[in-house]
């Protein structure tokens, strides 16, 4: 797949900014699983870990779109 601008209502949108929102939403969904099963209680810092798993799901999500 190729990288191209989309078209939203007359702003072109660089693909990347759509990757990170779909990211975003992704680490916010693992975030609530995590904390709903207490698992937040075993990280030595838990913004350092969201940070880090956000990281973790923008890189995948990119190595995916790019194949």
């Amino acid at each position: 797949m190729r990288f191209v601008e989309v078209n939203l209502f007359g702003v072109y949108v660089a693909p990347m900014a759509a990757l990170l929102l779909v990211a975003w939403i992704c680490t916010i969904a693992l975030r609530m699983a995590a904390d709903h099963f207490g698992l937040l209680r075993y990280v030595w810092h838990p913004a350092l870990f969201i940070a880090a798993v956000y990281m973790v799901v923008l890189s995948s999500l990119v190595l995916f779109m790019a194949r």
